[in-house]
């Protein structure tokens, strides 16, 4: 990989250099789309970052289709988010407790939300998507609303908020994080999920798309979350894993971060490995077949699961 420098000169989200490094030109589709790191602090972006509005338009009415393929979940997609909200259910209620409000940003189909409902927990989930929104609230009749981040007032009305796989989708993750903040009690909690640049996460060449506005590692994660006035509760992943799982609080105010040795770990991650080496990677047939085993069970039936899934929601709401 080839350290040609990028023109771009708005700074970094995180650390505020203007100085970036050129290392792709195109998406996991081979579409052009430049993807930059900063010198930095090793934080990986787009080289043009799009605005808020461009976003909006963007998730409103174009995300699903254009990176799941369809605008109203399909069966075998309810069927996966509904497994991964009894995972998440599993993994962070230990963190929970009883009496919190709760509250999923980009809550997609609303199967988390859903899930932490149906454990008898006071949860709410907001989603742009207008597709995901109508099957979430109608069909599993899972408390949503159709809103952005930003729709949220500023006022600390949750005691434990997720972010599952939104965080690299803003135009500026740390405009959010300070949102996001802002709506969370003293005691609070905030789990954010999101891929893993420094970890094996995809083949070298499909690593980037549109969707994906910055990509993350452990140090970039943490630093920008401690910039914006949180500190870490709990590590919930390890740093080679596909993805990164932090659970953070409320700090006392923001920290001025140190980001020296940044740059060089994101581009050592970037060059770990290569096409060839990426495949021959031991984990590599297990995690494959992994994955093909859940979308066969996935798709398994699905349809009648789902049925069966819709018909228990919609008995408990009554």
């Amino acid at each position: 990989m080839s350290e040609t420098r990028s023109d771009r000169t708005q700074p970094c989200e995180l650390c505020g250099v203007k100085e970036f490094t050129l290392v792709d030109q195109f998406d996991r589709r081979g579409d052009c789309l430049h993807t930059v790191v900063c010198r930095g602090c090793g934080l990986v972006s787009h080289e043009s970052i799009p605005t808020d509005a461009e976003l909006q338009c963007y998730y409103e009415n174009e995300y699903r289709q254009d990176y799941h393929g369809e605008q109203t979940p399909s069966p075998h997609r309810v069927i996966r988010a509904w497994a991964v909200g009894q995972w998440l259910l599993r993994q962070l209620k230990d963190f929970v407790k009883p009496n919190d409000r709760i509250c999923e940003v980009g809550a997609g189909i609303g199967c988390t939300v859903k899930a932490f409902e149906l454990s008898g927990y006071n949860t709410t989930g907001i989603e742009p998507g207008a597709g995901f929104y109508r099957f979430g609230s109608g069909q599993l009749r899972a408390p949503l609303q159709q809103l952005s981040l930003y729709d949220v007032p500023p006022v600390p009305s949750y005691d434990f908020i997720l972010l599952v796989h939104v965080i690299e989708h803003f135009s500026s993750p740390r405009q959010a994080l300070t949102h996001l903040r802002s709506l969370m009690s003293p005691e609070a909690r905030l789990y954010v999920e999101c891929p893993n640049i420094a970890g094996a996460h995809a083949a070298p060449g499909k690593q980037f798309h549109f969707a994906h506005v910055y990509n993350f590692s452990p140090e970039t994660l943490v630093w920008l979350a401690e910039s914006c006035g949180l500190s870490v509760h709990a590590c919930l992943s390890k740093r080679n894993d596909r993805v990164l799982r932090y659970l953070f609080e409320r700090a006392e105010r923001p920290n001025k971060v140190d980001t020296r040795g940044g740059y060089e770990k994101t581009m050592g991650a970037l060059q770990r490995y290569s096409l060839l080496t990426y495949h021959l990677r031991p984990t590599y047939l297990i995690d494959r077949l992994y994955r093909e085993f859940r979308f066969t069970s996935n798709h398994v039936a699905a349809k009648w699961r789902v049925e069966k899934l819709t018909r228990r929601c919609l008995t408990t709401a009554q």
